[in-house]
């Protein structure tokens, strides 16, 4: 790995860690399939997205798709996967110019939260 990829891995999980989780009134648990287009790979969106889903205890995974966007799917509260999501598409080494949202079934059987390749 080189020493640049080092460097915005480490801010990458600092400024996830930062990021201040509000208190959720709660909420019914869904589960959404989100693609968010634009500038969105090799700025630590994945690994920013994982982390943030993990601290809000949701399941799911993220990955990158051919065409330069990132889909993921998310399960649990509602109003934490409109949080996660409003917090990726503030992030200002990224430039996410469309999402596109899509209710998903639930997955009664997943109990993580996965970077997928």
């Amino acid at each position: 790995m080189s020493v640049l990829r080092k460097l915005r891995n480490g801010y990458v999980l600092w400024h996830a860690k930062r990021i201040s989780i509000p208190s959720f009134t709660s909420s019914r648990v869904v589960r959404k399939k989100v693609v968010f287009a634009g500038k969105v790979q090799k700025v630590g969106f994945r690994m920013e997205l994982d982390c943030i889903a993990r601290r809000l205890k949701l399941t799911g995974w993220v990955r990158n798709l051919k065409d330069g966007s990132v889909e993921a799917e998310l399960q649990g509260e509602e109003s934490q996967i409109d949080f996660l999501i409003q917090c990726m598409c503030s992030l200002k080494r990224a430039s996410v110019q469309n999402k596109t949202i899509t209710d998903l079934p639930n997955k009664l059987d997943e109990d993580s939260f996965a970077i997928a390749e």
